[in-house]
């Protein structure tokens, strides 16, 4: 297929009944390129297949057997199939709307601006310029400052940042604010919902979805299903409940009526479509939800920790019992390293880091290790 989006490889893994692979580093710099494997059908492959997978083929490269010579067929056309697939779920709809689009040097820099153009919006383009290894350098979704100032600077109505292998997404308003994962969700639930096409009213989103999000659905009778982190959680729910929308604060979000993955250029779209049937700008749209303030504490123990509420459960359920409903807490062990990660949702910002450092302290007491900062 050559250098296409991860979301166009899903599809072709949905629509051809193929196992899609894709050598990306998605949000990250190019030096850290890994390898996402999506099904026949297009989904992301679970942790038990990809285990196996990386058994076997460790066995493989010690001793090397030429099984068969490999056929190669060229499916570059895919990538138009893909971009038409996504341009005919809005159409013409965003004429008149002034867009800027990141494409973060990567995936999507031939592909976003052209389908944004055919949908009837006035275009304009940064970081396009993919050379294989500027992908992610200081632009796209993770680092989306430039974007907003060049919005500001044009006076456009909205800004799209992108990732590098263009599977999330953040937008920028015409004041130069952020709008993530979490307010995109929330834009596209209460939509959906009002038009009779949330199936079963309900979404899915990961432990790190912000407190803010679930009090907006819970306005709008929406149920809400919580998953572990990763946009393959989300998607393993989403089948589970038959439900047609979910993702991930970071900027995933997956449109399961028309995806089996996170694909930035839908969501853009579908966001994009959105404010320009409703006339409302993205501030407005995004005023559908208040961000409760969020603090993060990393904490490097001297060991692995499997369990890190057991020790301080009795700390954590006081704390809880002090916010209410106008906070949250959340404490886990990364799976890779030792880490434990605190997150607190409160009122203001001030409760929400002295919480999470009382936490953090307590933590360090009965583990060994250090708070490694907060953010």
């Amino acid at each position: 297929m050559g250098v296409v989006p991860t979301p166009a490889i899903a599809y072709a893994a949905e629509q051809y009944g193929w196992v899609g692979i894709a050598i990306t580093a998605s949000h990250n710099v190019w030096s850290d390129n890994g390898i996402k494997v999506f099904a026949s059908g297009g989904a992301k492959l679970g942790d038990a297949e990809q285990i196996e997978i990386e058994r076997e083929w460790h066995a493989m490269v010690a001793e090397p057997v030429v099984r068969a010579e490999p056929i190669i067929h060229d499916a570059t056309g895919i990538i138009g199939e893909y971009a038409t697939h996504r341009l005919n779920i809005v159409g013409e709809a965003l004429s008149g709307v002034r867009v800027v689009l990141d494409c973060a040097n990567g995936a999507m820099s031939h592909v976003a601006p052209e389908v944004f153009m055919s949908a009837g919006a006035d275009v304009s383009v940064i970081h396009a310029s993919p050379n294989g290894r500027n992908i992610n350098d200081n632009c796209g979704a993770t680092a989306p400052q430039q974007l907003a100032a060049q919005v500001i600077a044009e006076g456009a109505d909205i800004g799209i940042a992108f990732d590098g292998d263009g599977d999330r997404l953040i937008a920028v308003s015409a004041n130069g604010a952020l709008v993530d994962g979490d307010h995109i969700m929330a834009i596209a639930a209460v939509d959906l919902a009002h038009r009779g096409l949330l199936r079963n009213k309900g979404v899915a989103v990961t432990v790190m979805t912000n407190l803010g999000f679930h009090h907006t659905m819970r306005e709008n009778n929406i149920d809400v299903v919580i998953t572990p982190v990763g946009d393959r959680s989300v998607l393993v729910a989403l089948d589970e409940f038959d439900f047609v929308l979910g993702g991930e604060q970071s900027g995933h979000v997956i449109h399961r009526a028309h995806a089996t993955t996170g694909d930035g250029l839908l969501a853009a779209l579908q966001l994009v479509e959105y404010i320009t049937r409703a006339h409302v700008t993205l501030d407005q749209a995004a005023s559908i939800m208040q961000t409760y303030p969020q603090v993060l504490v990393n904490i490097r123990t001297l060991n692995r920790v499997h369990d890190p509420v057991a020790d301080i459960a009795d700390q954590i359920a006081q704390e809880e019992a002090e916010l209410g409903d106008d906070g949250r807490i959340l404490v886990r062990s990364s799976g890779t390293e030792p880490l434990v990660r605190v997150m607190v949702e409160a009122a203001d910002q001030i409760s929400a880091e002295s919480i999470a450092m009382r936490l953090a302290r307590s933590i360090v007491e009965v583990h060994g290790g250090s708070i490694e900062g907060t953010h």
